[in-house]
Formats: C-alpha cells, structure tokens, sequence
C-alpha cells in the first residue's frame, strides 16, 4: 500500500482528489477500519496487520504525508493528536504499564502508507532495538 508518489502539496485537497490515500479514505468513510477513537482531527483504529496485542493507528483525518509535512502552524494539531494517544493508551488498557509511540517518515523509515500515521503499540514488552 505504498504511497509514496502522494506530494506534500495534495495537504488541503478534497478527500475525493485523493483517493490513492486509503488512510483518506478510512476518514471519508469509504474503506472500514476498526474505530477505537475519534472528533474533529483526530481518527484512530486497529492496524489491520498488528505486530503488538494493542496495535493502534492514530491519524489526523487532514492529509499530511509525513512528519516532514508537519509546520510550526500545526503544533495544535500535534497536541490533539497526543492527547489522542493518552485516550488511546487509556482505553486498550497500556497507559499503567506502558507503550510505544512509532511514526515511520519515508520509505527507508519504513512508511508504507503516504499519510501521517503513529502507531501506538502494546500489551506486551517492548524489545529495543526496535528494528
């Protein structure tokens, strides 16, 4: 599901221009996901592949493709999207005996879909190095 061919630029375009972005999509309303968190900028819900027993996917529902899209203007949207996270942890049940927060930017970074996504990973120890 790679998307890597999305530009930065795309950011503020209609959902229906891009329809390439499935993480668009979950947020449109068109593809399902497994909902555990949402308001006005957030979305969050199960990865379809989990590599944890707690394995979260927290989006914001505007495009952005990466970390590297974020500017400093956003730094409420980066707040909204932590607090998620902490409601996130809180409902799974991870937030007492922890958890791991992974955003993967660009392709050796590991980012297999172009849309700013955090992982929020737990129910079992965490091993380091992580990859």
């Amino acid at each position: 599901m790679a998307n890597e061919s999305m530009p930065s630029e795309n950011r503020d375009a209609p959902v229906a221009a891009r329809v390439q972005c499935p993480f668009c999509e979950i947020v449109a309303g068109r593809l399902p996901a497994a909902v555990v968190y949402e308001d006005d900028d957030v979305l969050a819900f199960r990865d379809i592949a989990p590599r944890a027993p707690v394995h979260v996917l927290v989006i914001p529902r505007r495009h952005l493709v990466s970390v590297m899209d974020l500017r400093d203007e956003e730094a409420l949207l980066l707040a909204r999207i932590f607090s998620a996270i902490r409601e996130v942890a809180r409902r799974e049940g991870v937030a007492e005996r922890g958890f791991r927060v992974v955003s993967n930017a660009g392709r050796d970074g590991g980012q297999t879909v172009g849309h700013l996504h955090l992982h929020v990973l737990g129910g079992r120890f965490m091993t380091w190095p992580p990859g």
